[in-house]
């Protein structure tokens, strides 16, 4: 795909998503525009060529501002947290930044657009691998963080509808370098390699390459149909079983113990309670957490493979290069 000289806007690019998308939109040949806080931690830009735009992405104006001229755009930015002391703040940040972005690329007249949305918009199955037709209503989502993502997505589509010419991606876990802050799943793979996982609560999830998943925003950029939604995901994983393989690869004894998820229900209350005092903003246990770890999130990314051609590597090599990252960034010993 030719991007032309034209900027293409990115949002999020200090993030773990967003720099992985822009760093392959560079490595195509793209004209960067990255749209940032002036309050960003900008280590994920380092050695990245590119027109940086500050602005807030909950500040229509400055949105406005950082859209004019662009050819693409691709919103990847969200407020990415399972915990919040006011947990409807999460909700607003996700729903305004997302019009405001929508917006802009609509009255900037951007030719596509490309929006960042997240398998939590969708319902899992109790066996096997969902699918994109099991969308979520806010009602249905469990927690803060996917009812943002969920109000988000249903607005995205109310203006393809409209005729803003968007396609949504719905990355699963996605896992590897560049995971600065870290993600909750990135703080799992810490813990779990510096041996601070003697136990845990069974669940599944699907893990997927963070380069695999921006190689995917880029194939639905140039064949994604608009208003479509897309699985982009990799493997489907046991909890006990990522665990393992990440004791395999850092030569420690993986966890053995299962811990029942009822008992520590009195214990995430508590958590929560300490962290509104104490004012610490990322409990390592939450109530939500608790509740998500009942369903398997297994998910399917048959429809992108097919649509879209989209592949994923196996989630051993995401670990092993996730490992090596933050080994190198001094967060496992």
């Amino acid at each position: 795909m030719d991007f032309g000289r034209d900027p293409i806007l990115v949002t999020g690019a200090s993030g773990f998503v967003g720099a992985a998308v822009a760093r392959a939109l560079a490595a195509r040949g793209a004209r960067l525009r990255l749209l940032v806080r002036a309050t960003s931690d900008r280590t994920n830009l380092a050695g990245l060529d590119a027109e940086l735009a500050e602005g807030d992405l909950r500040d229509g104006a400055s949105v406005a501002r950082a859209m004019r001229g662009v050819r693409y755009a691709f919103h990847v930015a969200a407020d990415y947290r399972i915990w919040a002391p006011d947990p409807e703040e999460i909700v607003r940040n996700n729903r305004v930044s997302t019009e405001n972005v929508m917006t802009a690329a609509r009255d900037a007249g951007v030719e596509r657009i490309v929006y960042t949305s997240s398998v939590a918009t969708l319902k899992p199955l109790p066996q096997g691998a969902a699918d994109e037709t099991r969308a979520a209503t806010p009602e249905q989502a469990v927690g803060a963080y996917k009812r943002s993502k969920v109000v988000a997505e249903r607005l995205v589509e109310a203006m393809a509808a409209q005729g803003l010419p968007v396609v949504i991606v719905n990355p699963s876990t996605p896992i590897g370098p560049r995971d600065v802050k870290p993600t909750p799943t990135g703080r799992i793979v810490i813990e779990a390699a510096n041996g601070k996982m003697p136990a845990y609560v069974e669940s599944g999830l699907n893990l997927v390459h963070v380069d695999d998943v921006a190689a995917g925003h880029l194939l639905a950029l140039e064949k994604g149909r608009i208003g479509e939604r897309y699985i982009l995901g990799g493997e489907d994983v046991r909890l006990g079983d990522m665990l393992a393989a990440i004791a395999g690869l850092v030569g420690r004894r993986p966890p053995t113990t299962r811990l029942p998820r009822a008992p520590l229900f009195p214990l995430a209350y508590a958590n929560e309670a300490w962290c509104r005092l104490s004012g610490k903003s990322d409990p390592f246990l939450t109530v939500d957490s608790l509740k998500m770890a009942a369903h398997n999130m297994f998910f399917s990314s048959a429809k992108a493979a097919r649509d879209l051609g989209y592949r994923a590597r196996p989630s051993i090599e995401a670990l092993g290069e996730a490992i090596a990252w933050f080994r190198a960034a001094g967060k496992i010993a």
